[in-house]
């Protein structure tokens, strides 16, 4: 199921592993604002995720990792609901198949994902979203690797106002290295099955000390939303105006609810 929509309180971040500087933001698999919507309770899904760079960066974001430019990033997420407040999921694998044509395996995640129950029907909805990552050398600096994604949301007739202002937290080093990557969804629900949104993701960088916006990531994605019932579709293109971000980038959703 499509959260149409790929980093919360000082105790949780207390609680958590130390964490160690990451010098630049990597690309991601999953390029998607949550919005609260889960699976019923014993309902499972299948949602296919990806990502296509047709401009970005000819330099990998740290040594060894992948080269965004004409890249292609995935995964499959299988979500299953637990109860009407609760959604597990697990993607696997996430993988990349390069400028060069090589497929590489970069890793996998699980996740929690606690909301408010029946989001969809709400004005105001909320929830948090916990995700466990193991990852490959090549795509991530941190092996090991949390994110905390808060969702919050309004709604005001047709239109959608979501924000997940995301913490990332790889496991290792300092709390210094603790860093805010939020992104925020404003949509207008059309004549059903049509929805179309602007969506923009940034990265600031670590909390101690925010880069400088020239190094910070923004990109800006208009989007389009078709869900006629078991199926849902997500498009998306983007335009990045900072320095690491993608100049051209497509996403591409498709899920199937059982």
């Amino acid at each position: 199921m499509i959260r149409t929509s790929p980093r919360i309180a000082s105790l949780l971040i207390l609680a958590c592993p130390l964490v160690t500087p990451s010098s630049a933001r990597a690309q991601t698999d999953e390029i998607q604002v949550y919005t609260g919507e889960i699976n019923a309770p014993g309902q499972f899904s299948v949602t296919l995720h990806n990502n296509a760079t047709a401009i970005g960066p000819t330099q990998p974001a740290f040594p060894g990792g992948v080269v965004p430019n004409h890249s292609l990033n995935g995964v499959p997420e299988y979500a299953l609901g637990v109860t009407d407040w609760l959604e597990l999921g697990a993607y696997l694998p996430l993988y990349t198949v390069t400028r060069d044509g090589s497929f590489l395996i970069n890793g996998g995640k699980l996740r929690a994902l606690f909301v408010a129950p029946e989001a969809a029907k709400r004005d105001f909805f909320y929830g948090v979203n916990f995700e466990f990552s193991y990852n490959a050398p090549h795509w991530d600096e941190a092996r090991y690797s949390m994110e905390v994604r808060p969702i919050l949301g309004w709604r005001f007739g047709p239109v959608d106002l979501v924000l997940n202002p995301i913490m990332d937290l790889p496991f290792r080093g300092g709390i210094g290295a603790l860093t805010f990557a939020p992104a925020e969804r404003l949509a207008w629900n059309l004549a059903e099955p049509w929805a179309v949104a602007v969506e923009h993701y940034s990265d600031f960088g670590r909390f101690a000390h925010f880069d400088p916006v020239s190094r910070q990531y923004n990109a800006i994605f208009a989007v389009v939303d078709y869900n006629p019932g078991a199926w849902q579709f997500e498009f998306g293109a983007g335009h990045g105006y900072t320095g690491p971000a993608e100049r051209l980038i497509f996403k591409l959703i498709a899920a199937r609810d059982f």
